[in-house]
């Protein structure tokens, strides 16, 4: 059976990265291995892929089959494409410089896209973020305005209280003072009949002596 190159899993269950390893095609998928030639952890985005290119490309010249997966990324990664270069400075279609302006025209471009996708990335977070933020902002200013308008609503009512025991305690002043007037005009008028029979009965004294 050929040699594979194929993932081994480590990590966590919700977490998984992978080692990409050279091993025997009758090996168990996470026994032993001839030898590691990078990792790849699918969780980040864009994917983290760090591959030893050289490696990769020897052993597929020493006809190690790639998995479905480890293919994908050695295509990502530009290896299959360097190898079918390598296939045709073999064949005489082309000779290895300008394979190799090729491969660097292709990396150049696979570059430009990979910064593109990143860039584009970052800025969708950066409007996730705002967005977000604007919508805390919203529902605070909303809370706040509630808020401001229930504080209202109770300085109104404790100003109103406030007015009412103004009122009822001036209502009870006057009332305490009408009755201060009316008790000191009783105790006038009682002087005044008290001094009048005084007067009277003087004056009948002085009639009777006359």
């Amino acid at each position: 059976m050929p040699v594979k190159m194929r993932l081994q899993r480590y990590g966590k269950k919700r977490s998984p990265y992978f080692h990409i390893v050279i091993a025997d095609g009758r090996a168990p998928r996470d026994g032993k291995y001839i030898e590691k030639i990078g990792m790849y952890n699918p969780t980040k985005n864009p994917a983290e892929i760090n591959i030893d290119f050289d490696a990769a490309l020897s052993w597929l010249q020493k006809g190690a089959q790639p998995t479905d997966t480890v293919r994908a990324i050695l295509s990502y990664k530009g290896v299959l494409y360097k190898y079918h270069l390598m296939k045709g400075v073999q064949k005489g279609a082309f000779d290895e410089a300008q394979a190799e302006v090729k491969f660097q025209a292709w990396l150049k471009e696979k570059e430009a896209k990979i910064a593109a996708k990143i860039s584009g990335l970052e800025e969708k977070s950066r409007n996730k973020k705002k967005a977000q933020l604007e919508a805390e902002t919203k529902i605070r200013e909303a809370r706040e305005a509630e808020l401001a308008k229930k504080r209202a609503v109770e300085m109104e009512a404790e100003a109103a209280a406030a007015r009412e025991a103004a009122g009822e305690e001036e209502k009870a002043e006057t009332a305490e003072e009408v009755k201060a007037e009316k008790k000191e005009e009783v105790s006038n008028e009682a002087k005044e009949e008290t001094t009048d029979a005084e007067e009277n009965k003087e004056d009948s004294k002085a009639e009777g002596k006359e």
